[in-house]
């Protein structure tokens, strides 16, 4: 029988933690940390992403600031609006929702967020302190998967892993992360120029998917007793549901369950976690001052 990684109910602990080292900051007269949010267009899964960011940031004290801005926003606008946090000191953490409209570049935007601001620890200053081992805001995503393997206390130590998509958000860092002395997890990354997946992921003893294909990860492609962590999240029609539509992940949970010893749902799994992540490293930023 598999046991459920539960991201809401550890994100739920995490909040409790942060919360309570912002009492402690206002009881000794220290800032109060502040996140703030560039959203660009009307993109349904970021404006839920960004109110349940909003949401989380009033749970545990932070001051909270969303700066909206349409489809038609040029680049220029938004660097010039991301210039401005960078130059407000009452601003010690921002992030801008991905993804951007097609006209925008992300790496150009990700280049003129200030790093010590950079609350997803995307920048490449960021990335570079993280490959080499310094500390630093880590990205957001791969922080919420380590936390939940350590919080399981799941053995990495010398367990085969293969991360499923090579994206800069997630299966670029987590595979630095999850190879670094700490974790000492055997890391393949597998893509979609890798000839026969399935060769690869069923050797592994950890499997993370990160590709963006609903349901990609068949019960065939997973050996008895691994652990599965699931990041997909994709809006799918469904008859079911009031909104008309559901969230489903990069894995075949229901006949891919029963073969884990440990997996992630979609919703409720590593979602609640990267967002965890955003105020770890706004509170580090602030403590950082």
């Amino acid at each position: 029988m598999y046991s459920l990684i539960d991201g809401k109910k550890i994100a739920s602990l995490l909040k409790q933690e942060i919360a309570a080292e912002v009492t402690e900051r206002i009881k000794s007269g220290r800032k109060v940390p502040h996140l703030a949010t560039i959203l660009v267009g009307d993109n349904g899964s970021s404006q839920t992403y960004v109110n349940n960011k909003i949401k989380d940031c009033g749970e545990v004290g932070f001051k909270s600031t969303l700066i909206k801005l349409d489809n038609e926003t040029s680049e220029a606008e938004l660097i010039t609006h991301i210039t401005g946090l960078n130059n407000n000191p009452d601003v010690d953490g921002f992030i801008v929702q991905l993804p951007l409209p097609a006209h925008i570049s992300e790496n150009r935007v990700i280049e003129a967020i200030d790093p010590e601001k950079d609350a997803d620890g995307f920048h490449p200053v960021n990335i570079g302190r993280m490959v080499i081992g310094l500390s630093g805001y880590l990205p957001a995503t791969p922080y919420g998967i380590i936390e939940l393997l350590k919080r399981y206390r799941i053995e990495t130590s010398g367990k085969d892993c293969v991360i499923i998509g090579r994206s800069n958000i997630v299966g670029r860092p987590l595979s630095i992360l999850l190879s670094q002395k700490g974790m000492d997890a055997t890391v393949t990354v597998v893509h979609t120029r890798t000839k026969d997946i399935q060769n690869y992921v069923n050797k592994a003893d950890i499997i993370v998917a990160a590709i963006g294909s609903p349901k990609f990860v068949k019960a065939e492609m997973v050996k008895q007793g691994a652990v599965v962590i699931d990041v997909g999240t994709t809006r799918l029609p469904s008859a079911e549901s009031k909104c008309g539509w559901k969230l489903v992940g990069d894995v075949d949970f229901e006949n891919v369950a029963p073969k884990c010893s440990f997996i992630t749902p979609v919703p409720g799994g590593v979602g609640p976690m990267t967002r965890i992540a955003l105020l770890r490293n706004t509170l580090m930023a602030v403590q950082n001052k």
